[in-house]
């Protein structure tokens, strides 16, 4: 768990690529029903977590994603994405088109960087 409040939480998800989850801390089954104000706080996440990866991995793509099909949880996908890891450019739930081996920076060093900004406001 990288960052927690009352309305929401930050995950890791193990990957080849730098991808963090965020969750809202009640089951919403639709991003209808979340109230505006944890909206608000979802897309500031997004905005943060998607500016770190960017000036932090300068990768070649950003992927954001929410289904919640075999979740029924609110939740999005952040993940940075390089021509060269194993999916590109299929989404990483897609077809593997190749075995990649990035050589990213330290992913345990992002992830300090991520709670302590997150922490910090």
């Amino acid at each position: 768990m990288l960052f927690e409040n009352e309305n929401v939480r930050v995950e890791v998800e193990s990957s080849e690529i730098p991808w963090l989850k965020i969750f809202t801390q009640q089951p919403y089954k639709e991003m209808s029903e979340v109230p505006q104000k944890i909206k608000g706080e979802i897309y500031h996440l997004l905005d943060v977590i998607e500016k770190e990866m960017i000036a932090y991995y300068q990768p070649d793509k950003i992927n954001i994603a929410s289904f919640g099909n075999y979740m029924p949880h609110v939740h999005w996908h952040v993940m940075a994405r390089f021509k060269e890891d194993s999916y590109f450019p299929e989404p990483m739930w897609g077809t593997k088109q190749r075995d990649a081996q990035l050589n990213l920076p330290s992913f345990e060093y992002f992830c300090t960087k991520i709670k302590e900004i997150l922490h910090e406001q």
